[in-house]
């Protein structure tokens, strides 16, 4: 099994969803020893807590763009001038 590459950057949700994506695949192809499914196994685990908190902040991101623009839009209609 490959060795992740090590860099200064973070991944993106895109690499870390494909790279987990991958190690599901060779899960399920069952081709992997025991040591190498376990290995496996917990980068995925890595992956997924890192893919699921990237999805958190994006939607915790959308909630406060929402809450500007509604606010936005109700100030819009209390405007007589426009």
């Amino acid at each position: 099994m490959p060795k992740p590459e090590k860099s200064d950057k973070s991944p993106t949700y895109e690499s870390a969803l494909a790279e987990l994506e991958t190690i599901v695949s060779r899960m399920e192809d069952g081709q992997l020893s025991l040591e190498q499914s376990l290995t496996a196994y917990r980068r995925g685990a890595e992956l997924l807590k890192f893919c699921q908190g990237q999805l958190a902040d994006a939607q915790q991101q959308v909630k406060v763009l929402e809450a500007g623009v509604m606010k936005n839009f109700a100030g819009d209609d209390d405007d007589p001038s426009a």
